[in-house]
């Protein structure tokens, strides 16, 4: 598993930066704030997604890198904004100041918008896949990313009524915050892929992400309490600081621990309507026992 995911990673990474503009510009300033946050590391989860569904439908995964490079520009895209003071107010991002502490707020702010357009050219430009895919791929984008996704699971996030989300709401929340940018990375694998079981491809791909999303955000929720800063590459505890309310401070450490065990076991099970899924299988349950 981990020599494929090196695989994937070296595919992803290759070209990754092609896309931007000279620093000399008299805009560069955001073109470095943006590709300092996109070089800070990271697991890169969600292109080697995009990759290892596009392979494993039976497609060529080069065809679908510039998708890929997509999904990892809209995820950098929301870190950058994660951390405004007006949104988690977080100094360290994977180890390094995050972007509104090294750039200054107002071109952090840019940056975060700069990588939440550039998605939609990468796919558009493509050589590698048609027209009618491109235009599916950004169309599951957007929507994932937009108010009835990923941006509209931060809103209420962030902005809670009184103060306090419902506890019933939280997987909402997670689905919407977390999920949905998962199984855009999935689907648009699929799509990419061009396969004539697309269909079925495309329900299992969006059942799978949705399990997957709530386990890695549940287990998210644990190591802010358990691991530690060094380990994790940003501050542990910043949720309790801001009475958010989590997996973990809704129904306890042992039934977090629980949940995300049972959604990473309906992820599995999503995996069987796929040959060779045995990456993805290897994957899925490293990202259970994951320290950061």
């Amino acid at each position: 598993m981990n020599d494929k995911f090196e695989e994937y990673l070296k595919k992803v990474e290759k070209g990754l930066y092609d896309i931007f503009p000279s620093e000399m510009l008299p805009q560069g300033e955001v073109i470095k704030a943006a590709e300092y946050s996109l070089s800070a590391g990271g697991k890169r989860i969600r292109p080697v997604l995009v990759l290892a569904f596009c392979e494993m439908c039976g497609g060529d995964p080069d065809n679908a890198l510039d998708v890929a490079h997509a999904l990892e520009y809209m995820h950098t895209y929301s870190l950058i904004h994660d951390d405004l003071p007006c949104m988690d107010n977080d100094d360290i991002r994977r180890g390094k100041p995050s972007c509104h502490k090294a750039f200054g707020e107002a071109t952090a702010l840019l940056a975060g918008d700069a990588l939440a357009i550039l998605p939609f050219e990468a796919i558009a430009r493509s050589r590698t896949i048609s027209a009618e895919t491109a235009v599916k791929c950004i169309g599951r984008l957007a929507r994932c990313c937009g108010t009835l996704g990923m941006i509209g699971g931060q809103q209420i996030d962030t902005c809670p009524e009184n103060g306090r989300v419902p506890d019933g709401l939280i997987t909402s929340v997670y689905r919407m915050k977390t999920s949905d940018l998962i199984e855009a990375a999935c689907v648009c694998g699929v799509f990419c892929a061009e396969s004539a079981d697309e269909t079925v491809f495309v329900q299992r791909a969006a059942e799978y992400a949705e399990n997957l999303g709530l386990a890695f955000q549940i287990i998210d929720d644990i190591l802010d309490v358990t691991s530690t800063d060094e380990v994790l590459g940003k501050p542990v505890g910043s949720d309790i600081e801001q009475h958010k309310n989590t997996y973990v401070s809704a129904y306890g450490l042992e039934a977090a621990e629980k949940a995300a065990a049972d959604y990473t076991g309906k992820a599995l099970a999503a995996l069987g309507t796929f040959e060779n899924n045995e990456f993805l299988t290897e994957l899925t349950k490293s990202l259970l026992v994951r320290k950061k």
